[in-house]
């Protein structure tokens, strides 16, 4: 019994560490994406049930973020966010990258929006787009 006790120190699911140091909301959504490959542990995809231990590297996509860090403390139970942070270390390469990213998606949204990008027309558009389609229609 006390052996089984020193190996769960050692190691923790990977996706319950995932919820633990709270990169996805659920244990069911880190299942999820685990399983979709957005999460690799030292370079290779692995199954949830994996155990991760101090020292190895993830490979975290979420959205169009990619976060690579490196495992500093191990835990199976949620806490509060900063306890939560001291679990790993991001790569300093990781966190420019994503501060690059989110720079260029700041300045794509303050440009307004893009031809193309406004989605459906509105009532009024949709009224405007009719007349001029009936006008053009007549003509020819």
């Amino acid at each position: 019994m006390a052996n089984q006790k020193d190996t769960s120190e050692e190691a923790v699911r990977l996706d319950r560490w995932l919820w633990a140091a709270r990169f996805f909301k659920t244990r069911g959504l880190a299942t999820e994406a685990i399983r979709g490959g957005h999460v690799q542990l030292n370079g290779q995809r692995v199954k949830p049930a994996k155990g991760v231990t101090i020292g190895d590297r993830l490979e975290i996509r979420k959205g169009e973020s990619l976060f690579v860090v490196d495992l500093l403390g191990l835990s199976s139970k949620r806490a509060a966010a900063p306890i939560a942070q001291l679990l790993y270390e991001e790569t300093a390469k990781s966190l420019k990258a994503r501060e690059v990213m989110q720079e260029a998606q700041r300045l794509q949204r303050a440009m307004g929006p893009q031809l193309g990008t406004e989605g459906k027309p509105d009532k009024r558009q949709r009224r405007q787009l009719h007349r001029f389609r009936q006008s053009h229609d007549d003509g020819a």
